[in-house]
């Protein structure tokens, strides 16, 4: 609606025009709502996504869902022969590259039923997923990480680092060893 003065209708229009207003809100409403279906098609569908993954000499299988979980795992009778070492090896590298391609295809899922709908927030979504599951063979980063600081030495007292072989200090009540806090809902919605 535009003003005689040729600018979009303000709020005095809408209150001069009820109907007008109830068909806008009406409007924006079922924009939310649409939406709202969109989103939900794209998690029910990347709720079904499996990707698998399977070794070179074809002796493990290895499936995952979306959120990286292993939903199924198999062997050929290769696998009788392997040394244990071997076997769990060729597990996780598989189950690494199965885990690999979630974020392309989440990302895929997305574009389908999103189109180019809120790309911050699947820019931020897919780069979760990216760094959660990485190219296992892309090369790690070669620059070593730096050593720890070494506290200062408490007053009167030399300065001592801990021994390498003093035992690591005790994960936070509450937490168990090696959880991550922000790997606790895997789910990438």
């Amino acid at each position: 609606m535009t003003s005689p003065n040729g600018s979009n209708a303000g709020i005095g229009d809408l209150i001069r025009d009820p109907d007008e207003a109830i068909r806008r809100m009406d409007d924006w409403a079922a924009g939310f709502a649409a939406k709202a279906e969109r989103y939900q098609a794209a998690q029910a569908e990347t709720e079904r996504l499996r990707l698998t993954a399977t070794s070179g000499d074809g002796a493990v299988s290895v499936t995952v869902g979306a959120d990286g979980t292993v939903t199924d795992l198999t062997f050929s009778n290769k696998v009788k022969s392997f040394p244990l070492e071997e076997l769990s090896r060729a597990i996780l590298t598989t189950m690494h590259r199965a885990q690999s391609g979630i974020a392309e295809r989440v990302a895929g899922v997305m574009a389908e039923n999103l189109g180019d709908e809120d790309r911050e927030t699947r820019t931020a979504l897919l780069d979760s997923l990216r760094g959660r599951f990485p190219d296992p063979d892309e090369p790690d980063d070669p620059t070593p990480p730096a050593p720890p600081p070494v506290p200062p030495a408490p007053a009167g007292g030399a300065g001592i680092p801990p021994s390498p072989s003093a035992p690591p200090a005790s994960p936070p009540p509450g937490r168990r060893p090696g959880s991550d806090p922000d790997e606790q809902d895997n789910n990438p919605w």
